[in-house]
């Protein structure tokens, strides 16, 4: 009878880690609506608007660069409040306040055209989808230790989620902007719409995950650790900081002004389109390209390799302004640039105790944020003296930077 009951457990243990697994990867998919949300369908739809807006309002790049700086710098912002917000509010609250409050911030840029007003609109966009972002990050950092093994795929799942943004993003802007004055605002509100629907399936998710049992894990590392955690070893990856930093720089100047670059190649609406497209589908498939490298690697060697991959990537267009090299380039950067950003909370994971998972996520969403305030500024400056291919010339330069400063970061095995 023992023997039975044994053999019965047994059989029933891999059911269970199965369905355990597949739930997991469930709510990940569900959360990484929230990374869609604060990327996707916040920031990096701004590309697809520019043209147009540039246009209209009469923008230098300098200018038209400075909206995506607002919302880096609101981005920031957010960032340095979250650690004292998520004292005061469970983290999945503040990730759900900021689903919310991004949805309904987005409608703002279909009702205004004031340059300052836009900026404002950045700004305090930036506030909220850094809310999402980081304590989107740090639930799924949550969630990938319930299942170490696949803890590169849930970290991929979430981040890799903008990929979804894309998509909708790209297919939805040209579609909703019309010919006329302030044609564009149409847009927005299309946006926003589609952050509200991703909202409801981001809120379900966090919901979910925040009220379940923490991992052993987590648990333990909470239970092992005083009220207030130590500081953090600032300096003992400070490598792993400056090539997070300059990933920000190099990275966000390729997804501002990229859509630009091919529009003046001479590159049709539909062709920008499928590029556009191409490059969220990478990103969405980019979750299970990389989740071993994620996996294995504790030191600064995965940003190194997404950064080399990305300063290739980004160098591609300007030698060749030809549909075929833009859509390689694409696809290239699509597939790894979120994994870059992944690859900065599994370090989190691989190398800090679970309490100050929050403050380490946080310090990396603030060199991130600081790099791409600099990065559309700098290259737009960049691009209105010597041409637009100039300037994506300078990010590929940066993020090669990256790449050698990120692998001269080593594991901290603390």
């Amino acid at each position: 009878m023992i023997d039975d009951t044994r053999s019965t457990e047994a059989q029933a243990a891999p059911v269970h880690a199965s369905r355990s697994r597949r739930h997991t990867l469930v709510l990940a998919a569900g959360l990484s609506f929230g990374s869609a949300i604060a990327l996707g369908l916040t920031r990096f739809s701004y590309a697809l608007l520019l043209p147009a807006m540039k246009a209209d309002l009469g923008w230098s790049f300098a200018q038209a660069g400075a909206m995506n700086t607002a919302n880096a710098l609101g981005y920031l912002l957010g960032a340095l409040a979250f650690p004292f917000v998520s004292r005061r509010w469970p983290v999945g609250l503040c990730f759900i306040a900021g689903c919310v409050l991004t949805a309904a911030l987005m409608s703002i840029g279909g009702l205004v055209s004031n340059t300052h007003a836009l900026l404002a609109q950045r700004v305090v966009t930036g506030i909220s989808s850094a809310l999402i972002f980081v304590g989107g990050g740090v639930l799924a950092a949550r969630l990938a230790s319930a299942h170490p093994r696949d803890a590169g795929l849930v970290l991929g799942l979430f981040y890799g989620g903008a990929g979804s943004g894309i998509v909708v993003a790209a297919l939805l802007v040209p579609v909703t902007t019309i010919s006329g004055p302030h044609g564009w605002q149409w847009a927005w509100f299309a946006l926003a719409a589609a952050c509200a629907l991703a909202s409801i399936a981001a809120i379900a998710a966090a919901r979910r995950i925040e009220h379940s049992e923490p991992s052993p894990v987590f648990a333990a590392a909470r239970a092992a650790s005083p009220v207030r955690p130590s500081p953090l070893p600032w300096r003992r990856f400070g490598f792993m900081l400056a090539g997070y930093a300059l990933f920000g720089v190099g990275y966000i100047g390729y997804m501002t002004f990229l859509i630009a670059l091919l529009r003046a190649a001479g590159m049709s609406a539909a062709v920008v389109t499928a590029f556009y497209v191409l490059l969220g589908l990478a990103t969405i498939v980019s979750a299970r390209l990389w989740s071993g490298l994620l996996n294995r690697m504790s030191g600064g060697k995965a940003l190194a390799v997404f950064n080399a991959v990305l300063a290739f990537a980004t160098v591609m267009p300007t030698l060749f302004t030809q549909p075929v090299v833009a859509f390689v380039s694409g696809a290239l950067f699509g597939a790894t640039f979120l994994s870059a950003v992944a690859s900065t909370t599994a370090f989190v994971r691989h190398n800090l105790p679970a309490v100050q998972w929050t403050r380490g996520i946080g310090a990396f969403t603030i060199v991130f944020a600081v790099g791409q305030i600099v990065g559309p500024i700098v290259i737009g400056w960049i691009s209105d003296g010597a041409g637009l291919a100039r300037g994506l010339v300078y990010s590929s330069i940066l993020l090669a930077a990256g790449a050698i400063l990120a692998m001269l970061q080593k594991p901290l095995r603390v």
